[in-house]
């Protein structure tokens, strides 16, 4: 058994710093462990979030030697094996004490995005999806919330643009819906409008914090991007819509003014 220095930091919303704690490390174990045995023998009032411990929830997202990370998926052999090793909350969002962090506002942009609307039925009273379609947005469903991507963004997280820019969680959901085959809802105008798709600069910070391995960038953020460009800001695609095309999607209800 060895044992590590934990840096953790400890305060609310007015203040704080870090704290100093010598842990006895046994074999196997994650940083969420430490923390328990942490609050079990020298600070039972230290505040943390956690729930699973399988890396579903997302629920103990937190900032581990200055990365965001799970801390119940961050196994100790595979830190630096000298030094402190810091347990910090996620800077982007308000810290309610300690380890845990207000993310409600991230519920909030939830509720703005326009539900699934699926099309009617086909004439014979099925529905029919192609398979390439059904893979290309479960990918989407793997997301668990955890909110990394969320505080890694230099949108929300250096600008604080978080009343310009939904982040790239919600570009991951609003891709998921205007990319399903069934659904009938026009979501490209709001995506621009009312989301903020041209503020993502395409760092792909976000997809490298991703405990699922989503490829947000790639798969979400830049096809959304180019649907935009391609309803805005193409004079040939303008002029073609106008010659052939009609409109295939009705357009998406009004946001929920909360």
């Amino acid at each position: 058994m060895t044992t590590r220095t934990f840096r953790v930091w400890r305060g609310d919303k007015s203040g704080g710093e870090f704290r100093d704690y010598e842990v006895p490390i046994d074999e196997g174990m994650v940083v969420l462990d430490v923390v328990h045995r942490i609050q079990a023998t020298q600070a039972p009032d230290l505040a943390v979030r956690w729930n699973c411990k399988a890396g579903k929830c997302g629920s103990c997202s937190c900032e581990i030697n200055g990365k965001p990370r799970l801390s119940c998926m961050t196994r100790m052999d595979t830190l630096p094996a000298e030094g402190p090793i810091t347990v910090q909350p996620i800077k982007t969002f308000p810290v309610i004490r300690d380890l845990v962090t207000d993310v409600a506002w991230n519920y909030r942009q939830k509720r703005r995005i326009p539900g699934f609307r699926p099309r009617p039925r086909n004439p014979d009273g099925t529905y029919r999806m192609q398979q390439e379609d059904v893979d290309r947005i479960q990918e989407f469903r793997k997301c668990i919330e955890c909110y990394l991507c969320q505080d890694v963004c230099h949108v929300l997280r250096d600008q604080g643009k978080l009343d310009k820019f939904v982040g790239p969680r919600f570009m991951i959901y609003l891709a998921n819906q205007e990319m399903h085959p069934l659904d009938n809802a026009d979501r490209i105008p709001a995506v621009r409008r009312d989301f903020g798709s041209g503020y993502c600069n395409i760092t792909k910070c976000c997809t490298e914090v991703c405990p699922e391995g989503i490829h947000i960038t790639d798969n979400a953020i830049i096809p959304l991007k180019e649907r935009v460009v391609d309803r805005f800001y193409d004079p040939i695609a303008a002029i073609v819509r106008l010659v052939r095309d009609k409109p295939t999607k009705e357009p998406a209800p009004a946001l929920d003014p909360d």
